[in-house]
């Protein structure tokens, strides 16, 4: 069954604009590209959208959002070519977060370096190429890439996160949590993953994502009143290490939300303007390292 397009805008519904006006040199922090031209891994057994670069400016033009990170799904396993065709099509304004294993190779970490990666994504959440993803495989790999100034993202669940605390705190790079760390509704703020995520923000080496509003929600849109509860506790605690995904295509999702609800989120989220712009300007500016 073929995704139904809205307003010119692939796998996004709605067709206004966001009332919440993009700052010049905004940036969608987490994305995803599927090109056909790529096959998806053979762990993989789902047809992939085919959302590629092209459809995906459309939804820049929407939201206003000019610099963007693209993130390697589990579609394709750690084959980043889809990635960074993405990346190379976007130019200087794209970076990329990839996939790899434990056994990459150094010369490969550098090439990846050198066409716009600046992290890897661990997923405990989404099947991957080589079956369940481990703490002494996150452990390694962010060793792997301490060398290259780069970060990890990690996608948890809020009980994964609750159980592996101990281990993130010790990991000897800036970490990136994934869609708001999964915190299970309606249980919020009042579940142990916030308190841990909180943690983890006090010593400094931590990023969150607001991303993903739809994931957890029990509320739903337009106002996801649950999980903006979350993620205003989240922007409180340290606004200096907030960024924002919009999550196109949205792959988790059959009914595509509206793109320009979850941009205008971050009005409730965030609040005040100063804050606003340091999560989509500042903020990923120092993390992935685009122009000031």
């Amino acid at each position: 069954m073929e995704e139904k397009v809205s307003n010119q805008v692939p796998f996004s519904g709605g067709a206004r604009p966001p009332y919440l006006i993009a700052p010049i040199n905004a940036c969608d922090c987490h994305m995803h590209i599927y090109d056909g031209r790529f096959p998806p891994s053979p762990h993989w057994d789902k047809r992939p959208p085919e959302a590629n670069a092209d459809a995906y400016r459309l939804l820049q033009k929407r939201i206003g959002t000019t610099r963007t990170v693209v993130v390697t799904p589990s579609t394709y396993g750690i084959d980043n070519r889809c990635t960074l065709d993405a990346i190379e099509q976007i130019g200087s304004t794209a970076r990329g977060v990839a996939v790899v294993d434990i056994d990459v190779s150094d010369d490969e970490l550098k090439r990846l370096d050198s066409l716009g990666i600046c992290g890897i994504r661990v997923n405990f959440v989404s099947p991957q190429s080589w079956g369940l993803t481990t703490a002494e495989m996150l452990e390694t790999l962010a060793k792997r890439v301490s060398n290259f100034d780069w970060h990890v993202q990690i996608l948890m669940l809020g009980d994964q996160i609750v159980a592996m605390e101990r281990v993130l705190q010790q990991l000897p790079v800036p970490i990136v949590i994934d869609h708001l760390a999964r915190i299970p509704e309606p249980a919020g703020v009042d579940h142990p993953a916030f308190k841990a995520i909180l943690r983890l923000l006090d010593k400094g080496q931590t990023w969150v994502k607001l991303s993903g509003a739809y994931m957890d929600t029990k509320v739903g849109s337009p106002g996801y009143d649950d999980v903006t509860k979350v993620a205003q506790g989240f922007v409180r605690a340290a606004p200096e290490r907030m960024v924002w995904g919009s999550d196109w295509p949205h792959p988790t999702e059959k009914v595509k939300p509206d793109d320009a609800v979850l941009f205008d989120l971050l009005s409730k989220w965030a609040m005040e303007e100063a804050a606003i712009y340091k999560i989509l300007v500042e903020n990923p500016e120092n993390l992935y390292g685009f122009s000031k």
